[in-house]
């Protein structure tokens, strides 16, 4: 279905957690933010922080970020019918849900509007991540590691991690997969490790930008605690936005918007009551 095909004034935008630290937003938001810009140039383009607490807190230092409700409102004001959104999110947790709960409020007001995937939602993702993860650790010895560390979360799309940690067991990678908040946890790494023979551990954040997460957590908690059980800890505080790999598989999942219209599940569920014959 061609996004363009009844279209006189469309926006594109892209949907941050945010950041509060100008360095890792320098080297992810805003090099992704022109990335977008240039591969959408029928479209104006658009951002917005979806983290209240953030913009809370750039709004006391004189930063202006709108949230998801005010820019939509922004563009029906202006006119704009026709909107393509895509988020920077890891998974599919609570910032996903309230971000496509507040774009329905919109979405009878709109012509068409899209909404694109976090990194790792198809089953395909999490492979291709993990390729990316490889390229980025490049060659590594029998005994090292890298082992990635994401936020957690009490959605249950927290089973994303685990199921990234899985995939690499099952493809043999040495990438071990950990969360600050849930599990796997700090136990299970290094439970993991030792079991592998691992001795020398590189520490990366699985965080779109290395914000405090990164550098307290991470760069401190978990460091100095695999260093207590024996290991050598090295760290890579790279935000994934600031690969460019990453940076390019969300500009593929929104150019997918394009030519694709995500399918309404009621619709699609009406569809089925009437006749629709099933995929499975």
């Amino acid at each position: 279905m061609d996004f363009y095909k009844t279209l006189e004034k469309g926006a594109v935008i892209i949907a941050h957690f945010g950041t509060t630290h100008e360095d890792t937003r320098e080297r992810t938001i805003d090099v992704i933010n022109e990335k977008i810009r240039g591969e959408f140039p029928k479209l104006d383009f658009y951002q917005v922080y979806t983290s209240r607490i953030i913009n809370r807190i750039l709004a006391k230092r004189g930063i202006e970020n709108l949230n998801t409700t005010q820019i939509l409102e922004k563009l029906l004001e202006d006119g704009y019918k026709h909107v393509i959104v895509q988020p920077t999110y890891i998974i599919n947790g609570t910032e996903m849900e309230a971000l496509k709960r507040e774009i329905d409020i919109f979405a009878d007001r709109f012509e068409d509007i899209r909404v694109g995937s976090p990194l790792l939602t198809s089953v395909e993702d999490y492979f291709e991540l993990l390729e990316v993860l490889e390229d980025e650790a490049g060659v590594l010895e029998k005994n090292e590691a890298l082992v990635m560390i994401g936020h957690g979360t009490d959605h249950p799309a927290h089973s994303t991690y685990p199921m990234l940690d899985y995939v690499a067991r099952d493809l043999e990678k040495p990438i071990y997969i950990g969360t600050v908040e849930g599990y796997p946890g700090l136990d299970k790494v290094v439970k993991e490790l030792k079991k592998d023979g691992k001795e020398k551990v590189t520490l990366m954040p699985l965080m779109f930008v290395a914000g405090d997460h990164a550098k307290n957590d991470i760069a401190e908690d978990w460091k100095e605690a695999l260093e207590k059980n024996g290991f050598e800890v090295s760290l890579n505080l790279k935000g994934l936005g600031e690969i460019e790999k990453i940076q390019d598989i969300f500009i593929k999942k929104a150019r997918e918007l394009e030519n694709i219209r995500p399918e309404d599940i009621l619709v699609k569920k009406a569809e089925y009551a009437k006749g629709r014959k099933a995929s499975h």
